[in-house]
């Protein structure tokens, strides 16, 4: 059946494959993604024309509202399907990608569960997407294991490890190195089939399932697709409808407009929605960059308690707590600074804060990028939850309208701050273009997200031609200058005669040609994927 499916279908590889990985590729599973990608890959390519056609509204001078037609779903009372037992305590969360060292490390971290990530701290070169599946069976099977003969060291997984879940690609990324039909894949079905395909009756002999994470949504209907992915994929695997459990980010503005509804759409499987913090100001700058007067301040001034922010947060959690699901923070990105011992603590000082207002505010878990932090992240929520969950703070207090949800954050835009993103979008850029999706920068781990932040800010600021705290104002000559400044101090930090030997001369011009091109790009990985 496999190989008639494979002829009928006239699935390839694109050129740039050298390694067919045939025991991750077999005949089964990529008659499996042919079935996924003839289904639901059309229906997908409408939904992001939808969102072109929804920019397009913004770009009017237009704001997200709460959807009319689905007002009656809103009001009435409802709730999602039951949350696994080993779901039902998310109270510290750990992300990487999904490397193998990372994986281990983070499996065993002390955090209660790990999202092993195909999308924003994944590069995604060909042998990054189908080596991690690999080191995900592996993971899986409790097989796992490394040897850094440089280091002297090995890595195995302890007897007791975080809850695996599963981070797939977003529905703008495809999959340029299978192609079906002439037509590229969606990185969304690939990284999720081959998943499920490898790994569905290995977690169920375990008394566990694949767990997911549904990065950047931008409308129920996208829900609702997944929950058809879901669906067909659960019959074609013959397990129990509601096996596979997933959590939404709420990454996008648009998103937080219809948090009932992404829940309804996804209720047989949802456990949870995700405050994904970074992404959703890229999102918050992005859909209404053509607005008149509308200025985004500098990144670092942007925080979980500016008031759109705070506003997002805890409608999170009142929304998820009356339809019975959880309600995750955002992500600590700080990683521990050895060489300052006074600047490490006031960074440990930030994260407890932050943890503790997350908790205090009602949230049932949060993230951490470092296993460093788990055990300040655990402290913090051990305080103030001794329950698994806070599924009974239901937060009626809260009464958030759709003003709130867009009040433009006060504060500053400076010449440091244009510099920080220039140098900051070029460093993750050129990182992520030699294969590495979290790149330490700064006592921070960086993933795509906030390099989007970066160059967006810089592209908006400069249409603008936004006041400077000076009293300077941003012009293109005035970009350039900065631009060639950081160029120049990146060169002679690395060095002329190894720049050759790196991925700086594509990531300036790239982040350059983002930045002045009069059309706003909607995603920097979609041109700069060409060149991995």
């Amino acid at each position: 059946m496999a190989q008639t499916l494979l002829k009928q279908s006239k699935i390839n590889f694109s050129r740039q494959v050298d390694n067919y990985y045939p025991e991750i590729l077999t005949d089964q599973a990529l008659a499996f993604i042919t079935l996924l990608h003839e289904k639901f890959n059309a229906e997908r390519l409408l939904l992001l024309e939808k969102r072109a056609n929804q920019q397009k509204v913004f770009d009017e001078g237009k704001f997200p509202e709460f959807p009319k037609e689905t007002k009656n779903l809103r009001d009435k009372q409802w709730k999602a399907a039951t949350i696994p037992h080993d779901l039902q305590d998310r109270r510290v969360e750990i992300t990487g990608p999904v490397d193998r060292k990372m994986i281990i490390n983070a499996l065993n971290s002390g955090a209660k569960t790990f999202m092993a990530d195909l999308e924003d701290s994944n590069s995604p070169t060909w042998s990054n997407t189908i080596e991690g599946q690999k080191n995900l069976i592996d993971a899986n099977n409790k097989t796992i294991s490394l040897v850094d003969s440089i280091r002297g060291k090995s890595y195995n997984l302890n007897e007791e490890t975080a809850v695996l879940m599963v981070r797939p690609r977003g529905l703008h990324l495809n999959e340029r190195h299978i192609l079906i039909n002439e037509e590229e894949t969606s990185g969304s079905l690939v990284d999720f089939g081959l998943y499920v395909f490898h790994n569905t009756q290995i977690l169920m002999k375990n008394d566990t399932a694949p767990y997911f994470y549904l990065p950047k949504l931008e409308h129920y209907l996208e829900a609702r697709w997944w929950n058809e992915v879901f669906t067909f994929a659960q019959d074609y695997l013959e397990v129990p409808q509601g096996t596979f459990k997933a959590t939404v980010l709420v990454e996008t503005i648009t998103a937080s407009f219809q948090l009932d509804e992404i829940i309804y759409e996804l209720k047989e499987h949802i456990v949870g929605l995700n405050c994904g913090r970074w992404d959703y100001i890229f999102s918050y700058i992005k859909k209404f960059r053509n607005h008149s007067n509308f200025v985004v301040p500098n990144r670092d001034q942007v925080t979980m308690t500016s008031p759109f922010m705070d506003a997002y947060s805890k409608l999170v959690i009142q929304r998820c707590h009356k339809r019975g699901i959880l309600a995750i923070g955002g992500m600590a990105a700080q990683i521990p600074i050895k060489n300052n011992v006074n600047a490490n603590a006031i960074a440990l000082e930030n994260v407890r804060k932050d943890k503790e207002r997350e908790v205090t505010n009602g949230h049932d878990g949060t993230w951490v990028a470092h296993p460093a932090l788990v055990s300040i992240a655990m402290s913090e929520f051990d305080k103030y939850m001794p329950t698994l969950n806070q599924l009974h703070v239901t937060r009626d207090d809260v009464q958030i309208s759709q003003a709130d949800l867009v009040e433009i954050p006060k504060g500053t835009v400076t010449e440091a701050g244009i510099r920080k993103n220039i140098n900051v979008g070029i460093l993750y850029t050129e990182a992520w273009l030699r294969g590495h999706g979290a790149v330490a920068l700064y006592n921070l781990m960086e993933d795509a997200a906030t390099a989007e932040i970066s160059r967006t800010q810089v592209w908006q600021w400069l249409k603008n031609e936004v006041k400077l705290e000076d009293g300077r104002k941003f012009t293109i000559e005035l970009y350039m200058e900065l631009f060639d400044d950081e160029v120049e101090k990146i060169i002679t930090e690395v060095g002329e005669e190894t720049i050759n030997n790196t991925k700086f001369k594509v990531a300036f011009e790239l982040f350059d040609k983002l930045v002045l091109s009069e059309k706003f790009e909607e995603f920097l990985t979609l041109p700069a994927y060409q060149y991995i």
